[in-house]
């Protein structure tokens, strides 16, 4: 098993929103894997990334055999080409085409809400006031949440019916949704909730809640409350 397994190379799991795209690829869909911790925040990040040349940013995967993926749509894409027993993509053709142009549109796209809402697992931000921009990505989220479920017919849990690769790419905005209590409909908060809920998410946040920062990242000078148990 070793000789088969991923090296997945990862930032500050309380932040970085793209590692952890990377991490539930693997972890989600079975595939071995193990995780290497750049320092993000330590001002090493250059030097722990110099052996994956050219990948510059995390999340940054290495093949069993040695070749050197960047970025999390072509991580995806090559997972899902090398294990397509794992179930990466939905079967169906029509579910499989929506969930790649939902993968699509998050990795370019939600400039506003990500500049302004960082991920952070740590608490939830009261008072938060999101710019029009926000609502307007905001609103594209609720309209293309919704359009999934027209498509997959699942009227609630994830986004296209059974877990894939779509619900890898919102985990993060779910995140910025419940820890900046942004204003969402009730079916786009219940989505989020399970999304934050599922046991590989938590096991996630609770390995990066155990690093402690002085000062925080993204501090937001508002007064903030528990993350939802």
């Amino acid at each position: 098993m070793a000789a088969m397994t991923y090296d997945l190379y990862i930032g500050d799991r309380t932040f970085s929103s793209w590692s952890l795209r990377g991490w539930l690829m693997l972890e989600k869909f079975g595939l071995p894997f193990r995780t290497h911790l750049v320092g993000l925040y330590s001002g090493t990040m250059a030097a722990d990334l110099a052996p994956l040349h050219p990948a510059r940013l995390v999340p940054a995967l290495r093949t069993p055999e040695g070749d050197i993926v960047g970025e999390t749509m072509a991580m995806a894409e090559t997972l899902a080409e090398r294990h397509p027993e794992a179930g990466l993509w939905p079967d169906a053709s029509a579910h499989r085409a929506r969930a790649r142009w939902l993968c699509a549109e998050m990795a370019s796209g939600f400039g506003a809400l990500r500049e302004a809402c960082p991920m952070q697992l740590q608490h939830v931000n009261q008072g938060f006031e999101p710019s029009d921009a926000v609502i307007s990505d905001l609103d594209r989220l609720e309209d293309i949440w919704a359009s999934a479920r027209e498509v997959s017919g699942a009227s609630t849990g994830w986004l296209m019916g059974e877990y894939c690769l779509a619900d890898v790419f919102y985990a993060p905005v779910a995140a910025r949704i419940i820890g900046y209590d942004l204003p969402v409909s009730q079916e786009s908060r219940a989505y989020c909730m399970t999304v934050i809920q599922d046991p590989a998410f938590q096991s996630w946040r609770a390995e990066g809640l155990k690093k402690t920062y002085d000062p925080f990242p993204y501090a937001m000078g508002l007064p903030t409350g528990d993350w939802p148990a």
